[in-house]
C-alpha cells in the first residue's frame, strides 16, 4: 500500500508534511534515480507548476534534488498540467513533474509525475519511489564536478503548447463570430487559454486571469460555474468555459447560462465521433460516478460505455489497455487520447467547439443528446471502513432498493479516498423516491458504523 502518493500524486497543505521542501527534494532525488537510463546522454526532467505562492519553494527543492543526482532540469514556469505532459513528450525528456494541487485552495499544493511518454505514473512506480525514500538506498549516491545536474529555463514553453492546442482543432474550422466567456480560475492557464481561443478567431471575455499566488480557485474557475453562467447572460455569449487551477478539467455552460458537465460533454463528443466513425470500437470510457443518462445516450446511437474506478488515471489506463480514444469523468477531466495523454481542459473545450461549428448548432441544442437521471448523494461519517455488504441490515436494504430500481436506476456505495466517509449515491426516475431510499440506507449505516 502506498503511504505518500494518493490518487493523483502527493498532496497536502504546503510546508506541512508531506508537502515540505525536505520531501520535495527527496522525491526529486528518487525520480532522477528511477528515470535515469543507462545511455550516455545527459538526462532531463521537465518541471512546471500552477500559480500558487508555495510553488516557488517546492520548485527550488525539486530542482536541488534532481540536480544532486546528476540530472538536468527544464523549467517551464506556470503551465497547465496537460501542457507539461506535452512538453515532456515533445522535448524527449526522461520525465515531467507538475507542482499543483489542482482544484484545491491556494494553501494546498501537490507533486505529480509524468513518464517520458507523457502518461501519469502507474502505482508500481510510485510505490518504488516511496520505498527509495524509506530505504535511503540512494542517500550515498552524490555525483560531483561536471556530473552534477544543471537547470535551464524553457522560455517558449507556453508558445509551444499554444501551437499544439491550435493544431488539435480541425484545420477547416475556426471560431470567428463566437463570443466566449473564459474563466481560468487564476490558475495555470491564465496566459495560454485566452491566446488559444483568440488566435482561432473568437471574441474572448477573460475572467480569473490575474493570479497573485493566493487567489487560485478562489470563487472562480470550474468549482464555481455560476460565475461563467452569469457572465454569459450578461455578455450574451455563445458559451462559457471554466477551467480549474491546473487546467486539466473543464466545465462549460450554454448560451442561456445552463451548466453542461463532463458527462454531457462526453455525450456530445462521443455521439458526434460515432457519426463520423471516429470513436474507436464505438466505446466511451467513464467512471462509476457518471450518470446513467450517459449510458442511455450512447446506446441510442449504437455505442457503449466501460466504467472504471474514480480517477482520471484509471480512465486512461483502461483506454490504453482497450485501445479506446475518448474517456473522462463527470467532474470535467476529459481525455481525447488521439490528441493528448492526459485530461486537458482547453483541448476538451476546443473539441466541443468543433462539434458546435461542424453541426452549426448552439450548445443548448447539442446538450439535449443526454438527459441526466435524477441523482442523490448522501455522505455518512464512519468510525471504521467495514465492507458494507457484510452488515446484514444494510445489505438487505441495498438489495431491496436495487430490485425496485431495476434497469431504470442504480445504487453506488463507496468509501471516500481521503476522508472517513461512506458515499451513498442513487440514480432513478423519481428524485423524491430515491432521496428517501438513500436516507434509509444512510440511517442504517449510521446505526452500525457511524461516527459516535
Amino acid at each position: 500500500m502506498k503511504k505518500l502518493f494518493g490518487t493523483d500524486g502527493v498532496r497536502g497543505v504546503a510546508n506541512i508534511h508531506p508537502m515540505t521542501t525536505e520531501t520535495a527534494m527527496q522525491l526529486g532525488r528518487a525520480a532522477a534515480y528511477i528515470f535515469k537510463s543507462n545511455s550516455r546522454r545527459r538526462h532531463r526532467i521537465v518541471i512546471g507548476k500552477d500559480t500558487r505562492l508555495s510553488g516557488y519553494m517546492l520548485e527550488s527543492a525539486l530542482v536541488a534534488g534532481i540536480c544532486s543526482m546528476g540530472v538536468d532540469v527544464l523549467l517551464v514556469g506556470p503551465l497547465p498540467t496537460p501542457g507539461i505532459a506535452n512538453i515532456t513528450k515533445s522535448m524527449r525528456a526522461d520525465a515531467g513533474v507538475v507542482i499543483s494541487a489542482s482544484h484545491n485552495p491556494f494553501q494546498d499544493n501537490g507533486i505529480k509525475f509524468f513518464s517520458a511518454d507523457g502518461y501519469k505514473l502507474p502505482d508500481e512506480i510510485e510505490l518504488k519511489m516511496e520505498k527509495l525514500l524509506d530505504s535511503k538506498k540512494i542517500e550515498a549516491l552524490r555525483p560531483t564536478a561536471t556530473e552534477v545536474g544543471k537547470a535551464f529555463r524553457i522560455d517558449d514553453a507556453a508558445g509551444r503548447y499554444i501551437v499544439f492546442l491550435k493544431n488539435s482543432f480541425p484545420p477547416e474550422l475556426d471560431l470567428t463570430g463566437l463570443k466566449i466567456v473564459l474563466d481560468c480560475g487564476n490558475g495555470a492557464a491564465y496566459k495560454v487559454a485566452p491566446a488559444v481561443f483568440e488566435e482561432l478567431g473568437a471574441e474572448v471575455i477573460p475572467l480569473g486571469v490575474k493570479p497573485n499566488g493566493t487567489n487560485i480557485n478562489a470563487g472562480c474557475g470550474s468549482l464555481h460555474p455560476e460565475v461563467i453562467s452569469e457572465a454569459v447572460k450578461q455578455h450574451r455569449a455563445d458559451i462559457g468555459i471554466a477551467l480549474d487551477g491546473d487546467a486539466d478539467r473543464v466545465i462549460v455552460c450554454d448560451e442561456f447560462g445552463n451548466e453542461v458537465n463532463g458527462d454531457q460533454i462526453m455525450a456530445i463528443c462521443a455521439t458526434d465521433m460515432i457519426a463520423r466513425k471516429q470513436l474507436k470500437k464505438k466505446t466511451l470510457v467513464a467512471t462509476v460516478m457518471s450518470n446513467m443518462g450517459l449510458d442511455i445516450a450512447l446506446r441510442k446511437v449504437g455505442g457503449k460505455i466501460i466504467k472504471t474506478a474514480v480517477g482520471d488515471r484509471y480512465v486512461v489506463e483502461e483506454m490504453r489497455k482497450g485501445g479506446y480514444n475518448l474517456g473522462g469523468e463527470q467532474s470535467g477531466h476529459l481525455i481525447f487520447l488521439d490528441n493528448n495523454t492526459t485530461g486537458d481542459g482547453v483541448l476538451a473545450a476546443l473539441q466541443l467547439l468543433a462539434v458546435m461549428r461542424r453541426q452549426e448548432k448552439p450548445l443548448s441544442e447539442l446538450a439535449e443528446v443526454m438527459i441526466p437521471l435524477p441523482q442523490v448523494l448522501v455522505n455518512v461519517r464512519v468510525r471504521e471502513r467495514q465492507d458494507i455488504m457484510t452488515i446484514p441490515t444494510v445489505a438487505a436494504a441495498i438489495k431491496g432498493v436495487e430490485e425496485k430500481l431495476g434497469n431504470e436506476g442504480r445504487v453506488l456505495i463507496r468509501y471516500s479516498g481521503t476522508e472517513p466517509l461512506l458515499r451513498i449515491m442513487l440514480e432513478g426516475q423519481d428524485k423524491y423516491e430515491i432521496t428517501g431510499w438513500a436516507n434509509e440506507i444512510a440511517d442504517l449505516v449510521k446505526q452500525q458504523i457511524g461516527e459516535k
